[in-house]
């Protein structure tokens, strides 16, 4: 079974808006074993509609577009579907009520004739009611093919996926049983790790397929199967767990499932009832804004303090002028001093501190570009290293924030096994 997904939206092709809604659709679709065709996005015109409609349809069996379904003049979506269906919009009763009381509920300003039009829908189609918006999701079948479009806005079409769309698809078509199983690396090369499992990777059943996902500092080590018999998959991927385990146990650190590290590291922290602060510098507040996209992260994240310049470091963590002056900003005493305070100042059992040379220029200390000092304190102990990340900025950044969720994963590691 395949699909393709198709984003309108002049928006998205110059840049203004990043197509967050095919990553989100692409594995919603292979988590119930639909196998992504093609991903497409087009302008807000209708020849180019019209073309895209055509070759998905010669492609694949679901056809999903996003975006186009506003009241606005460059929203043309629906009138092009129509004309691909060799259909007319109908005004939907249901809809319309929807609309105004989303309005009268919601909306501080007049109902126009603009917001009547977001009822008017294909006749064709079986609406699918967006109870976070106005515009609605619309179902259309032609020659076994099924096409459905959303709304552009993410959450709107996030919850007509789960809530309708996907419900609707098991319903209508017998799909494949697709099983993930994401192993996280640290510490070695995509190259390397390849040539330590190469004979491994050579013997693997023909159903199952490994793709290595690098990072700046990690490699994912996502196997996938995809088979009709689903005891088959599940007890042949943990066998091929079983065998990979043993050849990278040195770099291996736990299984991401859909979870990113500093969420494994974050549901790690709450199993064991531990916290963590940070301070860092060089990073910005990368590390605090990681944990926190994660929901429940105030259960074992305390706090952070982005210390960038000289005197914030002085004034609000502590470091002595002494230690500055004597070491350098970036360096192992004041990374460590950091850490360590940062722990006391949010009376957490971790701390994390980030202190290095991002570049372009050096700033306030000598160390060349790319060098940073990374520490790790506990309430009894720290320790620190230091690592040069190369000469671009952002990299250097990436870098030493994945490094810094390496460390910590592997300190809390060690401190649970004394336990």
């Amino acid at each position: 079974m395949q699909a393709e997904i198709i984003t309108i939206g002049d928006e998205i092709l110059i840049g203004q808006v990043v197509d967050t809604n095919s990553a989100f659709l692409g594995k919603e679709l292979n988590k119930v074993g639909v196998s992504i065709y093609q991903i497409t996005s087009i302008q807000d015109d209708k020849e180019h509609i019209l073309k895209a409609l055509k070759e998905a349809e010669e492609n694949a069996d679901i056809i999903i577009v996003t975006g186009g379904l506003g009241p606005t003049k460059d929203d043309i979506t629906k009138q092009t579907i129509c004309e691909y269906f060799n259909d007319t919009l109908v005004e939907n009763e249901d809809v319309l009520a929807h609309v105004k009381d989303l309005f009268t509920k919601y909306i501080k300003q007049p109902f126009s004739d603009l917001n009547n039009q977001q009822a008017l829908v294909p006749s064709k189609a079986k609406v699918l009611m967006n109870r976070f918006g106005t515009a609605p999701g619309m179902w259309l079948e032609k020659k076994g093919k099924v096409f459905v479009s959303l709304p552009g806005v993410p959450f709107e079409m996030k919850a007509l996926i789960t809530d309708t769309v996907i419900p609707a698809l098991r319903d209508q078509f017998k799909f494949p049983y697709i099983k993930h199983r994401t192993l996280l690396t640290y510490g070695l090369g995509e190259s390397a790790l390849a040539d330590r499992i190469e004979t491994w990777e050579d013997n693997l059943p023909d159903f199952i397929k490994l793709a290595y996902l690098p990072n700046l500092g990690s490699v994912r080590l996502r196997l996938s199967a995809k088979h009709i018999d689903k005891e088959k998959v599940n007890a042949e991927i943990q066998n091929q767990v079983n065998l990979l385990l043993p050849q990278i146990e040195d770099v291996f650190i736990g299984f991401e499932e859909d979870k990113s590290l500093e969420a494994v590291i974050g549901a790690k922290l709450t199993e064991i009832g531990k916290t963590v602060s940070i301070a860092e510098s060089c990073t910005g507040g990368r590390i605090a804004q990681a944990f926190t996209a994660n929901a429940g992260a105030s259960k074992y994240f305390k706090g952070s303090i982005v210390s960038y310049a000289t005197e914030s470091k002085v004034n609000v963590l502590e470091v002595s002028e002494s230690d500055i002056t004597s070491y350098s900003v970036v360096s192992k005493e004041v990374a460590e001093v950091m850490a360590k305070n940062v722990c006391v100042l949010f009376n957490s059992d971790y701390g994390i501190s980030t202190t290095g040379n991002a570049g372009p220029s050096k700033g306030d200390s000598d160390a060349e570009v790319g060098t940073v000092w990374i520490a790790i304190a506990t309430k009894d102990e720290v320790y620190s290293d230091v690592f040069n990340f190369g000469n671009h900025r952002e990299k250097v950044i990436m870098k030493a924030t994945n490094k810094a969720f390496e460390m910590l994963q592997k300190e809390i590691a060690i401190n649970h096994e004394k336990k």
